[in-house]
Order: structure tokens, then sequence, then C-alpha cells
């Protein structure tokens, strides 16, 4: 499905060492690691390891040679447009090797803090506007009331903060999706970043989804590599899901002490997109302690991260945060928290006819012919037993008993009070007393 919200303006490819913005030593000793761990000889294959155009990883050799650390190999690669060979010196092979013990990071240049801010701006989640169509069109398969889909768009276009609470099995999880599966648009992920000589690496294939990669042809005349800064990777709008889970240390940058680089915390991966806190209530902390910890990034678009030396520096804060609990607020938070969320929206269950429509719609996808006098069994005779409670996820659940049930017993798909009642001894749990 291929939706266009907005238009996001590319990073533009850095054009020489000035507008790289990053310290020549820590450059100068990425190329030099990236040569010595990947025995790359051309400027064109170096500059494809570092993600930099070629015109620049070209000024970084020559300053390597300047240094006696680079020396021309004195092939000329027949195969690459008669491109000349380059290798590191004896004193090359030497300070990469210090180098690597410093930091084991090599490969893509990574992307100066202030720089990457600037990119947040262009591609924040707040210039996003969603139409009542595209939340439509990308929850068609849910059967919502419209009254929630009157607070759901405007919640989603303020960029801000959502709880959802109400019952469990109501499609709390789904909803969440179907926002992120509305915005549909394409943001630039640095593949990492850079603050004060350290390097954080943000890109994650776990978190990010990438957009099909235009590769260049590197003997056509006019490339199109300088469309954008290759040190970005263009991926979907991130979406970070945690559950029962999710502590507050997930949300401290993670420090590898073999490699000495950092890692971005979740909230940071999830930087243009939604970071969703599921089942809020569930976890180890309490949920207040956990809200706690988001008052000052959800107020002012900024988080603050700490470095193995202390030193605690700002990050944009560009995440959409949903939470998500089948709590009351009011149990799980103190007044002024609920007021730093933005909106609160409520989650029921179905009622009686919306409850039949998504019984129909999920009989009609399982192929499961439905029968009038076990509906009316089911709601005559069973549900008055729960006092008339519907709840979003029970018609599937019935209805995949039913289907196990026939499938035992080798009789076709079928629907009767009988496996009614079967199905209904499955969904809940007898209250009694059982002797340990």
């Amino acid at each position: 499905m291929n939706m266009e919200v907005g238009n996001v303006i590319a990073p533009p490819a850095p054009r020489n060492l000035d507008e790289m913005k990053l310290p020549p030593v820590m450059m100068r000793d990425i190329v030099l690691k990236t040569m010595f761990r990947k025995n790359v000889e051309m400027v064109s294959e170096l500059a494809r390891a570092i993600c930099l155009p070629i015109p620049v990883a070209q000024e970084l050799v020559d300053v390597s040679r300047e240094q006696k650390l680079v020396e021309a190999t004195g092939t000329l690669h027949a195969n690459s447009g008669g491109e000349m060979g380059y290798q590191l010196t004896d004193a090359g092979k030497a300070r990469a090797l210090d180098a690597l013990a410093q930091s084991e990071y090599y490969g893509a240049m990574p992307v100066p803090l202030e720089v990457y801010s600037e990119q947040v701006k262009r591609q924040s989640i707040r210039n996003i506007q969603i139409t009542r169509k595209q939340l439509i069109d990308a929850m068609g398969h849910l059967i919502l009331p419209d009254m929630l889909l009157d607070q759901l768009g405007p919640a989603v276009s303020a960029g801000r903060s959502i709880l959802m609470y109400g019952p469990p099995g109501n499609g709390k999880s789904s909803i969440s999706n179907g926002i992120r599966d509305a915005m549909g648009d394409k943001i630039y992920i640095p593949r990492a970043i850079e603050y004060a000589g350290q390097v954080i690496t943000v890109y994650d294939p776990i978190v990010h989804t990438a957009a099909e990669e235009q590769v260049d042809d590197p003997t056509a005349l006019r490339r199109a590599g300088n469309r954008f800064d290759t040190r970005y990777v263009r991926c979907e709008r991130p979406t970070v899901v945690t559950g029962g889970e999710l502590s507050l240390s997930m949300l401290d940058l993670v420090y590898n002490p073999t490699a000495r680089t950092y890692q971005a915390p979740l909230q940071l991966k999830s930087t243009g997109g939604i970071f969703i806190v599921d089942d809020l209530g569930r976890q180890a902390e309490p949920p207040q302690k956990l809200v706690n910890r988001w008052i000052v990034p959800l107020e002012e678009s900024r988080d603050i991260l700490a470095l193995q030396s202390g030193e605690k520096f700002e990050v944009p804060f560009d995440t959409l945060v949903i939470f998500s609990t089948n709590f009351h607020p009011n149990e799980i938070f103190d007044k002024a928290a609920l007021r730093r969320i933005f909106f609160k929206i409520k989650i029921d269950g179905p009622d009686q006819e919306d409850f039949l429509k998504i019984f129909a719609m999920m009989a009609k996808k399982r192929k499961m012919p439905l029968d009038q006098d076990a509906l009316i069994h089911l709601l005559k005779h069973k549900y008055p037993t729960i006092d008339n409670v519907y709840a979003n996820y029970q018609p599937i659940f019935l209805i995949d008993q039913m289907i196990s049930t026939c499938e035992f017993e080798g009789i076709p798909r079928q629907m009767t009070p009988e496996l009614i009642d079967r199905a209904w001894e499955n969904m809940f749990v007898k209250e009694e007393h059982i002797e340990h």
C-alpha cells in the first residue's frame, strides 16, 4: 500500500571534507580501519564502504597519503575504468591497529549529531497530517466505531502522545499498528551518529525496514548516487513495540566495551516514527516511574543521554508515543502524569451489532458457514452469563475453537448450539477452588 504523506526532504550528500563537520583524525582513522578490515584497494570501493561520495573519499585518501599512511599500489584496475589502487603502508597498518584498539568501529562514516538534528526537523513526525481516509484504509480490517476515528485522527496528526486504555482483547495493539501503516511515507535513518568523538550506531535492521535501494552503475556518466547522503538508509517510519519487558535501562545508551562504541536506545531508534508501550502496568517498574522518564522528552521534544564518562548531552526526541493499558489511568498515574499525556482514548468492547459484524467477517475469512440457531443460542444463552460484555477477540476465538472440534470429529466445518457450548467452555475458566 503506497500512500504519499508529505514529501520528506532528503539529507544532501557532503561535497567536500569541510562539509563533513567531523574531527579530521576520526575520519582518517575510519578510512584506515575500513581499508584494513575490508581489504579495499580502490577509491570507488572505499567510498561505498564508508558511504561517502567518491570525491570526498578521494580527499580522505589524499590526506592519508600525505601522512605516509597510504600509498598507491601502482596498479591500474582495468575492470574498473582504470582506477588507481591504494594500500596501507606499514605506518598505516600500525595506525589502523592502534585505532582499532581504541574503537572497533569502521565502515559508514557517522553523521554529526548537529547535522542529524537538522534532518530530524525535515522529516518530523509532527509534520504529518493524516486524513480520515488514510486511517480508514490502514484499519479497514478492523471494525471500529466512528467516534474512535474522530479521536484517533487528531491525536496522530498532533504527533505527541496517546494513552489507549480499556478492557483486554479489544484491539489496542491492532490500532497502534494501523496508525503506523497510515503514515506510509519514508524517512532517512543514519547508520551511525557522532557526538564528542564517540560513535553511536542508530540504524537497526530489527527496528528499521529499509526501502528498496537503488544501486548506481559505476560506469554510468551521470550517477544518481548524490541524490541523498548514503550515510543514511531510506526507511519506512520506524515502529518500536515494547511490552512487559520494558525497563528504564532500555532507554539509556548501550555501551559495547569490546567494540568501544554505543548503540542508540530504543526511543532514539524510533525517531520520526512510533514508540508503543504495550501492556503498561505489566512491567517490573511502576508505570508512574516509566512515564516520569518520558516527561521532559514529551514536553520539550528533546531527550538527555549520558556517555560512559558521565557526560550528558541532548538528542532530538521526535516520536509519537502510544501507551496502551488494560488498567484505568487513575489506577496507575497521578494527575500530573496524566496531564502530560496529550490524548486519552478509551477503547471499549463492541456493542452487539458490531460484535455480529466482526463474527460474520471472521466466519467468512475462516470459511465457516453461519448458522442462525447457533448465533441465537450464543446471544440468548451464553452472553447473558457474562452480563452481555462483548470483546473483539471473542468471535475469532469461538470460530477457531469450533473449527478445531470439527476437524477432530472428522465432520465438515459447521456451527451448532452444541459446538458453541464446547467453544465457550474454553474461553473462560470456571471459578473454583483447587486443593494443592
